[in-house]
């Protein structure tokens, strides 16, 4: 898979370390790749990088390593308070995701709209994954 280029590389590491985590469905921009490391003694850290694969050679090399997350701004969001119930929420928030996610395409302008329809097609999640909208 090819990784997205974060939004501002200048930016990457003054982001706050505590953000959500996970969830939304749906992302707009990568602003950093990080990776956490837990040591046996001592608080835990992060590195942040301005691309995926640096982060994969620290993850599989820093002793006590998680596999790299990617930290994403999320301009609006599919908020899930009970299975199978969707609101559409118009406010920023920026969470850690799991790479893998990112083979989601990008968010655009009928994404949440398509899923949240009474239309959308019984595996909604298909539109988030780009195959049917």
């Amino acid at each position: 898979m090819i990784y997205p280029k974060v939004k501002d590389p200048s930016m990457v590491g003054e982001y706050p370390a505590l953000s959500k985590a996970g969830g939304g469905y749906v992302w707009d921009e990568v602003l950093e790749y990080r990776v956490w490391c837990h040591p046996e003694s001592g608080d835990d850290y992060y590195y942040a990088f301005e691309d995926c694969e640096t982060a994969i050679e620290c993850s599989q090399e820093e002793h006590g390593a998680e596999a790299p997350i990617a930290l994403v701004l999320q301009k609006e969001y599919i908020d899930e308070p009970e299975p199978g119930q969707y609101i559409h929420v118009k406010e920023e928030r920026i969470t850690e995701w799991p790479i893998e996610f990112l083979s989601r395409p990008r968010r655009n302008e009928n994404t949440i709209p398509d899923f949240v329809s009474p239309n959308a097609p019984s595996n909604k999640l298909d539109i988030i994954r780009g195959l049917a909208g």
